[in-house]
């Protein structure tokens, strides 16, 4: 991919307006993946997070996302993402039917390698090797997503963190 770009290929600037037009939609998926989650409190709190994570906050960390939902500390979140009960793998399968009714057919899907730099060694999957992202060798993550593309728009549909032998 080239370091520069166009500014017609320049995602579109995110305003408060077009993240309140989601809500109808976030709304409707909330809807629709309710039954992945057993308790209320869980459900409750993975619908804050995606909210959260469509807001205006300038940074989408623990503190800003706790901030934007209204709670007083970010305990929720880790809790959510660590501890609560519930599958990823069942709620990416549970949102395809309604990716598929709003997209479409797919003219294109998308994989794309995306390294993560890291100062330290101790996340999971951390090593030295090249990174595209700073354009050296350096001690990073790489995670690989993967996309859907229609004449509609375009959604990331799955997603996985490279993890080195070693």
């Amino acid at each position: 991919m080239s370091a520069t770009r166009s500014v017609s290929s320049l995602p579109p600037i995110v305003t408060a307006a077009t993240v309140h037009a989601w809500q109808v939609h976030v709304d409707a998926v909330a809807a629709c993946l309710g039954s992945l989650f057993a308790r209320s409190e869980t459900r409750q709190r993975a619908l804050a997070y995606v909210k959260g994570l469509l807001s205006t906050a300038a940074r989408k960390n623990g503190w800003q996302l706790a901030e934007s939902n209204g709670d007083r500390t970010p305990d929720g979140i880790p809790y959510l993402l660590l501890q609560a009960r519930w599958s990823p793998d069942a709620l990416r399968a549970a949102l395809w039917p309604y990716v598929m009714a709003h997209l479409g057919a797919p003219q294109v899907r998308i994989v794309e390698e995306t390294g993560f730099l890291k100062k330290g060694t101790h996340a999971a999957g951390v090593v030295r090797l090249y990174c595209g992202t700073v354009g050296r060798i350096a001690n990073c993550q790489i995670g690989v997503f993967v996309a859907y593309a229609s004449a509609r728009g375009c959604t990331q549909v799955d997603r996985a963190l490279y993890l080195p032998r070693a």
